[in-house]
């Protein structure tokens, strides 16, 4: 099985939409941190599993610097962008979005 790991360092901003009180319903920012790994039994004709640009192309431009309320049709949480994150990019098996120091979700296919 072949591995590859992109990390990848994005600006964004985003409210939730919650059942519960929470300044997270308020606009706000973060510098999210996202490791996406994808996962191939062999190689393309490149010898690759994908071209990290492909990842970062797929993630960077969709997310980066932009109101994710504005990019999705989901409620944006971390769970959820790593679902999303997992849905998107080819191969991918495991994605997991930080969006601050301690604060880190996991999606795995």
């Amino acid at each position: 099985m072949y591995t590859v790991i992109k990390k990848l360092e994005i600006s964004a901003a985003h409210h939730l939409v919650l059942d519960y009180e929470s300044k997270c319903e308020n606009l706000h920012g973060h510098n999210w941190i996202i490791y996406v790994t994808c996962q191939a039994e062999s190689l393309d004709a490149n010898g690759m599993v994908i071209d990290f640009k492909k990842i970062k192309e797929l993630i960077h431009g969709t997310m980066d610097h932009h109101n994710l309320n504005d990019v999705f049709d989901f409620n944006p949480t971390a769970e959820n962008i790593a679902k999303w994150i997992c849905d998107t990019v080819p191969n991918c098996v495991r994605a997991e979005v930080r969006e601050s120091e301690g604060n880190t979700a996991v999606y795995e296919k």
